[in-house]
């Protein structure tokens, strides 16, 4: 079964850290770009960083860039979301998903396999 699973989430305080992991089973990442997206109650889910299956010229939205890493392991299967300097706004779910088209396009609408996502919540 093809999956991808999200863990890592929960409270932080602004300023603070936390490390996001995405999760494949049932398939290998090696022939796939993986994106995390966040997605906050009454808006769009929004691109967040995106790596190629190689993990060159990675991808961040303006609002993350400098505070958050996106890196990825093959050999075991995970791709991480290091995210620093965390702000409130940072507040949302997180997903993960996959692109078998590698074609460096970090939108929602090219990802699939969605994971259920894991909640991060920034509050003091």
């Amino acid at each position: 079964q093809v999956q991808l699973e999200e863990s890592g989430g929960g409270l932080a305080q602004p300023g603070g850290s936390l490390r996001l992991s995405c999760t494949a089973s049932g398939f290998s990442l090696d022939y796939y770009a993986i994106g995390w997206f966040r997605q906050t109650p009454g808006k769009e889910r929004e691109p967040i960083a995106c790596t190629t299956k190689t993990g060159e010229a990675p991808y961040y939205a303006e609002s993350v860039k400098g505070r958050f890493t996106i890196s990825r392991d093959n050999g075991n299967n995970v791709v991480y979301l290091q995210m620093n300097s965390l702000k409130p706004e940072d507040t949302a779910v997180y997903f993960c998903a996959r692109d078998p088209t590698n074609r460096r396009i970090c939108a929602t609408r090219v990802f699939g396999s969605w994971g259920q996502g894991t909640q991060v919540t920034v509050s003091s």
